[in-house]
């Protein structure tokens, strides 16, 4: 848990988190005292996008509208952002982030989304967390601070139990049927609600929205598979199927660093509650699993302004000398 000190630091003091997934970014300006102020959301981006110009541009758009509406409310004094597709080797997003805030590029941190997500769960070295947002990725960061992963590879590649891979399944499905059997899906609940989130039926409204749009968007569709299950055994098994796909990665960092606590958090995992069943019913019963709505965005607020008071502790002891900098 994070503590602030007992000082009597400048209430005006906030610190601004951010967490950026396919789906969307979040925000929230947290208080000295750690209370969160305000928090908001704007369009979902990767760091992965800074590989192209137009990916850059998309990026800072979205910073700059975020970026508007944080100071509308307030300055803050320190920013850490937790970005998917985050690999530590772009001081680009630092840079766009300070500039737009009026800040100093050392008061802006940019990290992987799971970090900030992991910190909202636990303390370093006290157990895994499993994360299934568009993606699906486990972490364990141990007492050295040393980030370990299972998963997490890119839907291209893998994050089984995702939204996106959850989408992905249930047109899958829904197309081998109609090649077997043309119409077949006016028999189907998941295919008439995975027909009406696209705008229809026809195979190239299917293929315009999985090879054109972006992962969120795709990630997306994954609420109608959801919203059907209850109806449409299909819908059901991808669901549990899901769940098996997180166990799998909460496993691997069991074999890997043996038995310690789960969480299973994110937007995806809360779809529906048959993904958190069949995932606890594939790891052992001796594994304790708790599923958490994360809110990995007012976590790394209340880092940001951890950080931002203490600063601002160690300017006024280097003008005061006689102040207490601890």
């Amino acid at each position: 848990m994070i503590s602030f000190p007992a000082t009597n630091i400048d209430t005006a003091v906030l610190g601004l988190g951010i967490d950026a997934g396919g789906t969307q970014t979040r925000w929230a300006l947290a208080g000295a005292d750690g209370a969160i102020v305000a928090d908001g959301a704007v369009e979902g981006l990767s760091a992965l996008q800074m590989s192209s110009e137009a990916g850059r541009a998309a990026v800072h758009a979205t910073f700059a509208k975020l970026s508007q509406a944080v100071l509308a409310i307030g300055q803050p004094r320190a920013v850490v952002a937790g970005l998917t597709g985050f690999g530590g080797d772009d001081v680009t997003l630092a840079q766009t982030l300070a500039t737009l805030l009026a800040l100093d590029a050392v008061d802006v941190t940019i990290c992987n989304d799971i970090d900030i997500a992991y910190r909202d769960s636990f303390e370093p070295g006290e157990g895994y967390l499993v994360y299934a947002g568009t993606g699906s990725i486990a972490a364990w960061i141990d007492a050295d601070g040393v980030f370990h992963r299972a998963g997490g590879r890119g839907v291209l590649l893998d994050d089984g139990g995702g939204g996106y891979w959850i989408a992905r399944e249930a047109l899958r499905h829904i197309w081998r049927r109609e090649d077997e059997a043309p119409g077949s899906w006016q028999g189907s609940p998941m295919a008439e609600a995975v027909f009406a989130q696209l705008g229809g039926s026809d195979w190239s409204l299917s293929r315009a929205f999985m090879y054109g749009q972006d992962r969120g968007a795709i990630g997306r569709l994954a609420l109608a598979v959801a919203a059907s299950a209850d109806a449409d055994p299909l819908a059901l098994d991808i669901l549990q199927r899901a769940g098996q796909e997180l166990a799998r990665l909460a496993l691997a960092l069991v074999s890997r660093h043996g038995p310690r606590p789960v969480v299973l958090a994110g937007r995806a995992a809360q779809l529906h509650p048959a993904i958190a069943s069949a995932m606890r019913a594939a790891l052992p019963v001796s594994l304790t699993m708790e599923q958490k709505v994360a809110r990995p965005h007012e976590a790394a607020a209340r880092i940001a302004v951890k950080a931002a008071v203490k600063k601002q502790v160690k300017t006024e002891h280097f003008i005061n000398p006689n102040t207490d900098p601890s």
